[in-house]
């Protein structure tokens, strides 16, 4: 057989997928130990502060071994796949294969080698564990735990002639270890299940993770220990989750994008001084716009709806008022005043809030900017929304409406001076060239950091917004 040696193998670290991410968590593993990969194949996909993104390999080779198993959150730089390469590659795929057949097999054979873990190799050697002194037979040398832990307690070797306790059914041991994938093994090992001791359920005798839980959730057999001279350290506890009523309580680990979100928002919060302000307007103008704009045949195939409009506004609020698109650097103790718009746009997905923004949005036109939040939308319904599409946000847009809110109070996105929150659009009675008449209405809401934006801007800025949605056409003149 092969001897690989370790200049063979390489190994391939958890990049940093986007700008400042410190960590990310193992969705999903694509491949297992023993398979082959190519240079830009796909191994597996991760969960960032920002979104879900897919790992390429970046050589050819064997994959050795899985570092870690999927949900566990890895930090940025820290190896999580081992791939065999170049004359190592050939070395690492051998034992893969006899291991295969060998745990085809019914009863390992008691000479010679013995079928071991997928991606560990094989010994070449039948060496097994030396028996005690004291001990004959193959019985003494395969119960050998009772005398052992006795003379290990102080109290000298035990009589060979007394029996050993009935002990739990254990998993099957291939010489010294049991069969047991690495990530389970390193689940084993975090949470301080001893796999000796585990029930295995998986095909040939192997551990899986479920046995492993199974272990940790199990109540501790009563075990009857030899005298000591000296009382015993109180064993430490496994480090399982709190146990609670599952047909009354759900609990959901905090992790990936919620986890970001949470953390960003406590940020904001306690940093920048929000003030939050309202308006009610009358959009019935907006929405008529919005109809004709679904006939005209330059929309043809492009989401028009009311948040474009709501966006266009905003745009030329901006415009009208550029102090309000900026920044606060604490450590330079400066305003950053951006001159263009990355305009972000809050979604909801099953993995969190998210608000990739569009970039340079002031200078599309309004088809354009149709097509962009059309894809932005998209893109962030199917999860394949990319972590540069949301750094560098400028000003944001979160649509409370569609859930049939009147309005909020937003938190405003970190690095970022104003939010808009927008309410669902209502038939109301509204005056109306004096006289009371049903009107299609909405109620805005401008949340904005108060240490760079004082209460004329955003006063300014909410009532231009407010201003174009109710006289649409002052999106030409203004513009």
């Amino acid at each position: 057989m092969t001897t690989m040696t370790d200049s063979s193998v390489r190994e391939f670290k958890m990049p940093d997928v986007g700008e400042g991410l410190t960590e990310a968590e193992i969705l999903k593993w694509y491949v297992q130990p023993g398979d082959t990969v190519t240079d830009g194949q796909v191994v597996c996909e991760v969960e960032t502060a920002k979104a879900a993104v897919e790992l390429p390999i970046p050589y050819d080779g064997v994959v050795r071994e899985l570092h870690f198993p999927e949900g566990t959150t890895v930090d940025v730089g820290t190896s999580i796949i081992a791939v065999a390469v170049g004359d190592g590659a050939a070395a690492a795929a051998e034992p893969v294969q006899e291991a295969v057949a060998e745990a085809a097999a019914e009863e390992p054979k008691p000479e010679g080698r013995q079928p071991v873990l997928v991606g560990y190799g094989v010994s070449t050697s039948s060496t097994k564990r030396r028996p005690r002194k004291g001990a004959e037979g193959p019985a003494a040398a395969q119960a050998p735990s009772a005398a052992i832990q006795a003379e290990l307690n102080g109290h000298g070797p035990a009589a060979p002639a007394a029996p050993a306790a009935p002990a739990a059914p254990a998993a099957p041991v291939t010489g010294d270890r049991p069969l047991a994938k690495p990530p389970v093994r390193k689940l084993a090992k975090d949470l301080g299940v001893d796999l000796a001791t585990v029930i295995p359920s998986g095909p040939d005798g192997i551990i899986t993770r479920e046995d492993v839980h199974a272990a940790v959730a199990a109540p501790e057999p009563a075990q009857t220990a030899a005298p000591r001279s000296e009382p015993a350290a109180p064993a430490p506890s496994p480090s399982a989750p709190t146990s609670y009523d599952t047909a009354r309580e759900t609990r959901i680990p905090v992790k990936g994008v919620r986890k970001a979100t949470a953390a960003a928002m406590v940020g904001s919060a306690f940093t920048a001084p929000h003030v939050t302000e309202f308006v009610t307007v009358d959009v019935t103008r907006t929405m008529k716009l919005v109809e004709e704009l679904k006939q005209d045949k330059e929309y043809t195939g492009l989401r028009v709806n009311p948040l474009l409009l709501i966006a266009k506004a905003l745009l030329v609020a901006i415009k009208r008022n550029p102090d309000i698109n900026a920044s606060w650097d604490e450590a330079a103790q400066e305003i950053v005043v951006k001159h263009y718009v990355n305009l972000g746009i809050a979604a909801a997905t099953p993995r969190g809030l998210i608000v990739p923004n569009i970039k340079d949005a002031h200078a599309q036109t309004l088809p354009q900017l149709a097509g962009s939040l059309g894809e932005l939308v998209s893109t962030a319904r199917e999860g394949k929304t990319s972590p540069a599409a949301m750094q560098g946000g400028t000003v944001t847009i979160t649509n409370v409406g569609v859930f049939g809110v009147d309005t909020g109070t937003p938190i405003l996105n970190p690095g970022e001076s104003a939010i808009l929150a927008v309410g669902a659009i209502k038939l109301q009675p509204w005056v109306h060239k004096g006289k009371v008449k049903p009107r299609q209405v909405t109620t805005l809401a401008l949340s904005f950091d108060h240490r760079l934006v004082d209460g004329e801007l955003g006063s300014k800025v909410l009532a231009d917004v407010a201003a174009v949605l109710e006289q649409p056409k002052r999106l030409i003149s203004w513009a």
